[in-house]
């Protein structure tokens, strides 16, 4: 739901504690970010139940209260004027089920443990997915991938609400999933839980797979500045980094934030960057990229807010 610039925020903060539904008020963006920067959030709610959760989602729908699922903040953007809504964070959903081939995980589970999960009970599959910094929900949402894998390849049904109390299951099918895209962007549908359907695989050599490939994200990527992993989605037929290479735009900074040197795929906060900063040399990208090769890059980080007052 869109920000609002003013909404009733003692009603939000009854309907939280009446609901037992832990949360905090005034919560800088960078806390819950992986950019580590950006304005402040009215409200951040913590369910640690799905029936917090989907109560959350009711209620605020109900009344009108701008609201956002916030998994591990890995995709996300707050302008610096603020959230002024609830961020609804699903990270205390962190629970994880096993059924033999079947890998059932909360939508606050991180990728990382749903992966160690399969790993440790000699299921493979899932193994691309270890090292991409989000949650269940969020990967589900957007069809997460890496390395030639996505979700969408290994996703048996999904439990959903719809915001209006009513909870059901989607198959794979119902989702429409496809390249950083689900049926969940295009209607008012909430991940609860995810199952994954997987094979059985052997354990050591799913743990090594893991290992290669998270070897590799540090070899390749810039892990060691906060960002939002990829900034722009993959053009049919061509590579984001490759093309901003060409656009002679790798190492360009807008403030403290810079097209990373390591890979020009990443926008990185190099040196405590705004997220005006940031908003601003992505469009700066996006334009030097299509001035040089026609291609209109996606973000797929997704911005929320209002930008500050001049």
């Amino acid at each position: 739901m869109e920000d609002g610039l003013s909404f009733d925020i003692s009603g939000a903060r009854s309907a939280l504690k009446d609901a037992g539904i832990v949360f905090k008020e005034n919560v800088p963006a960078g806390d819950c970010t992986t950019f580590k920067t950006g304005g402040e959030i009215s409200i951040v709610a913590c369910p640690q139940t799905s029936q917090q959760y989907t109560a959350c989602i009711s209620t605020f729908k109900k009344n009108n209260v701008p609201f956002y699922i916030l998994g591990n903040g890995s995709n996300l953007l707050v302008l610096d004027g603020g959230f002024h809504g609830v961020l609804v964070s699903t990270v205390q959903m962190d629970s994880v089920s096993v059924d033999g081939h079947l890998i059932t995980a909360l939508a606050g589970t991180r990728l990382k443990a749903l992966v160690n999960a399969s790993v440790r009970h000699g299921l493979t599959g899932l193994e691309f997915a270890g090292g991409i910094p989000g949650t269940v929900g969020g990967g589900v949402y957007m069809n997460a991938g890496a390395y030639d894998g996505e979700l969408s390849d290994f996703i048996d049904s999904a439990l959903v609400s719809d915001g209006d109390g009513n909870v059901k299951t989607l198959s794979n099918a119902d989702l429409h999933l496809s390249y950083r895209h689900s049926r969940l962007m295009d209607e008012p549908l909430f991940l609860i839980s995810c199952t994954f359907r997987l094979t059985s695989g052997d354990r050591e050599a799913s743990m090594e797979k893991v290992r290669r490939l998270n070897a590799r994200r540090r070899e390749k990527q810039p892990l060691e500045y906060p960002s939002a992993g990829s900034t722009f989605k993959r053009p049919e037929g061509h590579f984001a980094g490759a093309l901003i290479e060409a656009a002679g735009m790798k190492g360009v900074s807008v403030g403290g934030a810079q097209v990373s040197e390591k890979h020009a795929g990443f926008i990185i906060n190099k040196d405590n960057a705004s997220a005006s900063d940031i908003a601003a040399l992505i469009e700066k990208v996006q334009q030097a990229v299509f001035r040089t090769s026609g291609v209109v890059l996606e973000p797929e980080v997704r911005m929320i807010g209002t930008e500050a007052k001049k």
